[in-house]
């Protein structure tokens, strides 16, 4: 299984150690600051993509000189560092994506990156963005085998839509079947599993899955 991790410019407090995804990740892909944060964890900078309008132009000639791959961008475009990462991530046809410093900082980066999630679940790619606190990945209707993460053990069920319908929950402290919830609901916030593995489906709409710190 192939994995691409993109590093974004969000806050370094919200990034965890990258240096214990080494062994998972394949292909590191830097989005402007992202692309120093990958050097200063001591990993191997494969694609740096940006307009390093965040960095020194040291650390712009320090990210130039050790990126397999480097370019630059006009400040003034139409899609964000990350979004030109992550599509360039898309065209390695990797089967997981990582992102990381994708949250924190500026709330309408934030939401927009989680909204990025989107393009990458419609090529069936599954994609998560993590950070010290979370771990969120956006799912499409069907059924999904969940595993215990004794860091990550609190898990939220969110509606990205209108409504989502069919909602099952097998394996969990509070369970529920066949269930409809909307938008804003609380109902499926702060669930833990009561096993090592749990099941969790629904038939219609669009579910946002966190898992987050206790």
């Amino acid at each position: 299984m192939s994995t691409v991790a993109i590093v974004g410019n969000g806050p370094l407090e919200n990034i965890p150690d990258l240096a214990l995804y080494r062994d998972a990740v394949n292909i590191w892909i830097g989005a402007d600051r992202g692309a120093l944060t990958i050097l200063e964890h001591k990993l191997q900078l494969d694609y740096a993509h940006g307009d390093f309008d965040s960095v020194s132009d040291i650390d712009r000639e320090r990210i130039k000189n050790n990126a397999n791959y480097f370019q630059e961008y006009p400040i003034e475009k139409d899609k964000t560092d990350l979004q030109i990462a992550l599509e360039h991530a898309l065209s390695l046809q990797p089967d997981r994506i990582y992102i990381f410093g994708a949250t924190g900082g500026r709330l309408d980066h934030m939401l927009i990156n989680v909204q990025l999630l989107n393009i990458v679940v419609k090529q069936q790619i599954n994609a998560i963005i993590i950070d010290k606190q979370n771990k969120i990945e956006w799912t499409c209707p069907g059924t999904y085998t969940i595993e215990k993460d004794e860091e990550y053990e609190m898990i939220s069920f969110l509606s990205m839509t209108e409504e989502v319908r069919g909602l099952t929950l097998t394996g969990f402290y509070y369970p529920l079947t066949n269930h409809t919830i909307k938008m804003g609901s609380t109902l499926s916030i702060s669930n833990q599993l009561i096993s090592n593995y749990g099941t969790f489906s629904y038939d219609k709409g669009i579910v946002l899955v966190v898992r987050s710190r206790g």
